[in-house]
């Protein structure tokens, strides 16, 4: 599912051309027409801020690379998860908008009703998600999380629906890759984790989980809908024919998703399916924690969770480590909750990118923790909107500017699209209009979304803090059409570096879309 130079070229080339005829005649980007590309990209930027069509055209041509914090039930939009729960034949309660399985209860209404009745199918969305959301009674943090639990049926009959929908949107907006999280096997892991209870003797545990084929059992389930949901994707984008969807040229990985509010029985048995699944499909390739961090279950458990990965990372290596960390702002936990998070990730969780970091200055001597993050290069997945929507936090009380200011790698995403009704595109064009970045602040950001994701082979970069090209492209200009003999043996062995150099063609087609000054 690895796009090619061709097709990446032909869909920059028509974003380029759509940019292009926003644009008066009169506009400028470049007084000299030598002028260095970035300069020159950087100047038409700030000649547009006024001008909200053309950096909505802007922001969606540049290439973005890849969505590393991505929950696929919260990316699907709205709309799709309604038309699912018509299609399913769902019901939904009128006092709260919950979606349930039929039959229909006294107090609900068939989900089909949404198709008639515009003022139900706007009460459905707004519950479903932060569209015209103000807070009052209730807060942006419990409205956006409990949006789960009012569309969960609709997300979970057909994933592979939601996978191509989420696909879609990431191809059409220039990204090549996408990490996704869903819950591998949830029932069956939840049933496995009931009967065998929890064990402080984290490798007893793992044992009596192994035992009979437990586990086994779990994780070839997990396998068997995964080949499910990527066939109903395939099948839905029509990416084994003609008329093939964007989203079929995205490389899509998964990340196995464990409940931190949980019983700690569950969550072990969740992070050891992830950890089995990270070594036996190279489709999962890494584990997370998810739900609210300030859940009473999570709070009271954070150290043992992080003791849990410590042991696991033992036994199994090979998988990758990314955690929400940090995802609290004073009052919504004790102070004291905020001074261990992100360094408990780091350094007892191994997590290799955290997600969030949103409390960085209530850390325990957050100077050296930033030390420590640039030191480790420990990227930081950064979803501007759901920071804003669900703690609160934006501009300069946000500390994605600290993080950059230190040199610890940063990956702008998405989180939840469809709840937060935003797509990869807002979260660029936000972080570039409220920090006043430039182009090369822009494109390293997309290059290091490529650079941290988990994807197998070496990477492209020689120098993941300069982007310097690897020894064997150094005499190449990244990006172009005819890399060297030693530099093409490299891009086709490995699958990251591949995508890099694409992402680098993608640049200079952007790069080349972008209208000069006439002299």
């Amino acid at each position: 599912m690895i796009r090619t130079r061709r097709a990446a070229a032909a869909a920059l080339a028509t974003g380029t051309a759509l940019l292009l005829s926003l644009v008066p005649a009169s506009a400028s980007a470049d007084a000299r027409p030598g002028g260095a590309p970035e300069d020159r990209v950087t100047r038409y930027l700030h000649s547009i801020r006024d001008r909200p069509a053309e950096l909505r055209a802007f922001f969606e041509a540049l290439p973005k690379g890849g969505d590393l914090h991505n929950h696929l039930a919260g990316a699907a939009s709205t709309e799709l998860l309604l038309q699912i729960a018509v299609d399913e034949g769902l019901c939904i309660d009128r006092a709260t908008s919950t979606a349930a399985f039929a039959p229909c209860a006294e107090g609900s209404r068939p989900a089909a009703d949404t198709l008639t009745d515009e003022d139900f199918r706007l009460q459905v969305i707004r519950a479903w998600s932060m569209q015209d959301f103000v807070p009052g009674a209730e807060s942006g943090h419990d409205h956006f999380f409990a949006t789960f639990g009012k569309f969960g049926p609709a997300s979970w009959t057909h994933p592979g629906r939601l996978l191509a929908e989420v696909a879609d949107s990431a191809a059409g907006q220039h990204q090549s890759y996408l990490e996704t999280m869903l819950t591998p096997a949830s029932d069956a892991a939840a049933a496995l984790a009931a009967r065998v209870g929890f064990d402080s003797d984290f490798e007893a545990l793992r044992q009596k989980l192994l035992a009979d084929d437990g586990l086994g059992q779990v994780v070839r389930t997990a396998i068997a809908e995964a080949d499910a949901t990527e066939a109903e994707y395939r099948t839905t984008s029509h990416c084994d024919g003609p008329g093939a969807a964007p989203g079929c040229a995205l490389t899509v990985r998964f990340i196995s998703q464990a409940s931190r509010a949980s019983t700690p029985a569950r969550v072990f048995t969740q992070l050891l399916v992830g950890m089995e699944l990270a070594r036996q499909d190279p489709r999962f390739v890494a584990v997370n924690l998810v739900q609210p961090e300030d859940a009473p279950a999570a709070l009271e458990n954070y150290r043992l969770q992080m003791q849990m990965l410590d042991y696991l990372h033992g036994v199994y290596p090979e998988a990758h480590i990314t955690l929400h960390a940090g995802e609290l702002v004073p009052g919504l936990v004790k102070p004291e909750d905020l001074r261990f998070h992100i360094r408990e990730a780091v350094v007892t969780g191994h997590a290799e990118r955290i997600g969030h970091g949103v409390d960085l200055a209530y850390e325990d001597d957050p100077q050296e923790l930033l030390r420590l993050l640039a030191d480790r290069h420990v990227a930081v997945e950064v979803p501007l909107t759901s920071n804003a929507q669900i703690l609160g936090v934006s501009g300069p009380e946000h500390p994605f500017p600290r993080y950059r200011a230190a040199h610890v790698p940063v990956a702008l995403a998405t989180d939840d699209p469809g709840v937060s009704r935003g797509d990869i595109t807002m979260e660029y064009q936000r972080a570039a209009l409220t920090y006043d970045l430039d182009y090369p602040a822009l494109r390293d950001l997309a290059r290091a979304s490529l650079e941290y994701a988990f994807l197998p082979g070496r990477s492209l970069w020689a120098d993941r803090d300069g982007y310097r090209p690897a020894a064997e492209c150094a005499g190449d200009e990244p990006g172009t059409d005819h890399p060297s003999a030693a530099c093409a043996a490299l891009l086709a062995g490995s699958p990251k570096a591949e995508l890099e150099w694409q992402q680098e063609c993608g640049f200079r087609t952007f790069e080349a879309g972008i209208p000069r000054r006439r002299p």
